[in-house]
């Protein structure tokens, strides 16, 4: 058994949830690349085996012009213990067309040498689903693990390979980051809930509390001490308490969640030192970030 770093290899149809695989690698601790040239597989497991123990590389039919290399590159990697599994993704075909027909992509082998014309009462799409069939087998072959995620929800899929690879749901808790904004700034790009507390009172409108911030336990006190901020406390915590191990079934890995106010000084701040406190109280980890406090 090989002491250094442990490659999983992911592979499959167009359609049958790489992506989704790879993500949730990603989530349980795996160094993931996507469609790597097979020719640099060696090279990669060199270069990043020192950084990390666990990695995870997708393969597939985009690559086309290097897949006649890979048995030979997977058997070598199996000999010097380094491979830990080959991945490979499936599901029947009407899934699969189904699924981009949904998505309106066009298939990554269509106008492949190997697609070759539509058979009597079938369809372009599905000569391209043929021909990847095709072109895949030679991985398909060596696979040590083939999911079939036909039926299954990008959920399901995640779960199974959160399972597989940890041998739990989740080996520790879903992580929050919690994030104060102004308005005035623009929301955030990214956050999974956003709650405006611009109905909150308002600092700013006290000469000794204006030029401090949310962090100050006076200005934190004038915002949370208000009887309207009690009650909405209240509700929203109870709110995230309902949503919070929804999204740990659902296998979320992490949750951001954007409180704004006009400037993103004095009530948002607040509010979010509020929030932290109790989801600390409650054993989840949580990161914060004051993203307009010095603005």
């Amino acid at each position: 058994m090989s002491s250094g770093p442990e490659l999983v290899i992911v592979s499959g149809l167009s359609g049958a949830g790489r992506t989704t695989v790879i993500k949730a690698l990603e989530d349980v601790g795996f160094y993931c690349v996507d469609n790597l040239p097979v020719v640099l597989l060696e090279r990669f497991v060199e270069l990043f085996g020192e950084e990390t123990s666990r990695l995870a590389v997708v393969i597939d039919v985009r690559e086309r012009g290097f897949l006649d290399s890979f048995p030979d590159a997977c058997d070598s990697l199996r000999e010097r213990g380094t491979l830990k599994e080959l991945v490979f993704l499936d599901a029947a075909d009407d899934e699969l067309a189904k699924r981009f027909d949904e998505t309106r992509r066009a298939h990554p082998a269509e106008g492949s040498s190997q697609a070759g014309p539509a058979e009597a009462g079938g369809s372009k799409l599905l000569a391209s689903i043929a021909a990847e069939r095709r072109i895949l087998a030679p991985i398909a072959e060596r696979a040590d693990l083939t999911i079939d995620s036909t039926g299954m929800s990008v959920h399901d899929l995640k779960r199974f390979v959160t399972r597989h690879y940890t041998g739990a749901s989740r080996s520790g808790r879903m992580e929050v980051e919690l994030v104060s904004f102004g308005f005035r700034y623009g929301p955030p790009e990214a956050a999974d809930l956003m709650m405006d507390v611009r109905f909150l009172p308002n600092p700013n409108f006290e000469p000794d509390l204006r030029d401090r911030t949310g962090l100050d336990p006076e200005v934190s006190g004038y915002v949370l001490d208000d009887p309207r901020t009690g009650a909405f406390l209240e509700r929203f915590f109870e709110f995230l308490d309902f949503l919070e191990p929804l999204y740990e079934e659902e296998g979320k890995a992490y949750l951001t969640i954007a409180i704004g106010c006009t400037g993103g000084k004095h009530r948002s701040v607040s509010v979010v030192g509020a929030l932290e406190r109790h989801l600390l109280d409650r054993k989840i980890h949580v990161r914060v970030t004051h993203r307009d406090v010095e603005k």
